[in-house]
């Protein structure tokens, strides 16, 4: 008799593996997955893979159905887009992850700006919102500081371009004019230190996880254009130095507003809610929701999870969740992503890579194929070490260790969660305060 809970995943990048390998903890589940690509860790942890669109929405849900699946959790943001986590539930399967109306939070940048305003969340940058490149233009030209230009939909991390740090004033507006047929958001130019807060959502109680600091950039020193993410990191207790407490409260505090403000809304939040601050002089502001797990993010407070991550899910979907279903270790860690040498610009694939000695890390496998047991790179990002630690130091130092053990045609950022890096920031911000 088979006694095991059925769980389905939906993506196949590193993000996904962390689930995956999370879910896997649980002995009494087997999982399956849909992923359009082949990722050789997650396949490893499934019982059954369907290599096929994510976003396929009625493909996923025949296989969930398929293979009496109870529960399901969703990685990427495309297959919310498409309504997948509404189908699944109109099937009668549970779903980690927002409904589309609920995800617009992050597919729909004018709307969350506009819930924002509406329902008088703090945190909210001034922005103006522009229906055509030519009214952005004007409006670029004629701002007296510097903005962030924004497409509405998703562009995968890369579609932000900023003045006096990435364009000049004729640099946005140039961007602007490439950016037809959908609403323009045009937003000031936050100054401070990035940080992510996620949390599990079940509806109306959220549960924090470990604060995140992502790197974009392509290039040590924060150079070069912007990416997916090429490593995170987070400390032993959970926390940023430049992160003070009224600082977090007052994070924590934006996103249950948003997520109170969307059940008023009809369109309750269920799975995990990524707020993207800049903490500024004045404190926190929102750069921008994501409606899922980070990615590297999720590498790092995945691998910290010492509670059952099917009880979380399982308490989420039943809008039970409580914040002694969730607990983490208290270390230090630090995920550093291996991606093909000319990544983002001209990434080449089917290079052969082969892993080294990675102690005290865990290895995700993303965008990485296998064929009769050699790995080779794709054309994004390709696999991530996370280090872990009692300290900053030890876990940078397991994750670089093992980055340089990797051999092949390929490169990472060194600099993610050095303590030069990380001082600098805590500079950065004590400057910005006086």
């Amino acid at each position: 008799m088979d006694i095991k809970m059925r769980i389905l995943v939906v993506g196949g990048g590193g993000r996904e593996h962390a689930i995956a390998a999370a879910l896997s903890k649980n002995t009494n589940t087997e999982l399956y997955c849909v992923m359009a690509k082949k990722n050789p860790g997650i396949a490893k942890l499934c019982r059954e893979v369907l290599i096929h669109a994510e976003t396929d929405a009625e493909a996923v849900v025949a296989f969930a159905k398929q293979h009496n699946i109870r529960y399901a959790v969703m990685g990427p943001e495309a297959p919310l887009a498409s309504g997948v986590s509404d189908a699944l539930r109109a099937a009668g399967i549970g779903c980690v992850g927002p409904s589309k109306n609920a995800a617009r939070i992050e597919t729909d940048k004018g709307f969350c700006r506009s819930l924002m305003q509406k329902h008088k969340i703090d945190g909210c940058p001034a922005y103006e919102l522009c229906q055509t490149p030519e009214e952005a233009a004007e409006y670029i030209r004629a701002y007296p500081g510097d903005l962030a230009v924004k497409p509405t939909g998703l562009t995968g991390g890369k579609g932000v371009k900023v003045m006096g740090e990435q364009v000049d004033r004729e640099g946005a507006v140039e961007y602007a004019m490439t950016l037809k047929n959908q609403t323009i958001i045009l937003e000031e130019r936050l100054l401070g230190e990035e940080f992510t807060l996620m949390a599990f959502v079940d509806g109306k109680t959220l549960v924090p996880m470990p604060l995140v600091q992502d790197h974009k950039r392509a290039f040590d020193g924060d150079k070069g254009p912007n990416t997916g993410g090429m490593g995170s990191y987070t400390l032993a207790d959970h926390k940023f130095p430049f992160v003070t407490d009224a600082d977090y409260a007052a994070a924590f505090s934006i996103m249950q507003a948003t997520v109170d403000a969307l059940a008023k809304e009809g369109c309750p939040y269920q799975g995990v809610l990524y707020g993207q601050f800049m903490n500024t002089a004045s404190g926190p502001k929102v750069i921008e929701y994501n409606a899922r797990f980070g990615d590297p993010e999720a590498m790092n407070v995945l691998t910290l999870l010492e509670s059952d991550f099917v009880t979380i899910a399982e308490h989420i979907i039943a809008g039970t969740l409580s914040a002694k279903d969730v607990s983490f270790a208290n270390k230090a860690t630090v995920c550093k992503y291996i991606v093909p040498q000319d990544y983002p610009d001209n990434p080449h694939a089917g290079d052969k890579i082969t892993v080294g000695a990675h102690e005290n890390t865990i290895l995700y496998y993303a965008n990485v194929v296998e064929e009769n047991g050699v790995l080779k790179t794709q054309t994004s990002r390709t696999m991530a070490f996370v280090g872990v630690g009692s300290t900053l130091a030890d876990a940078e130092a397991a994750a670089e260790t093992a980055c340089r053990n990797v051999s092949g045609n390929v490169r990472h950022r060194t600099d993610v969660g050095t303590e030069a890096l990380f001082a600098k920031r805590i500079a950065h911000m004590k400057e910005l305060r006086g």
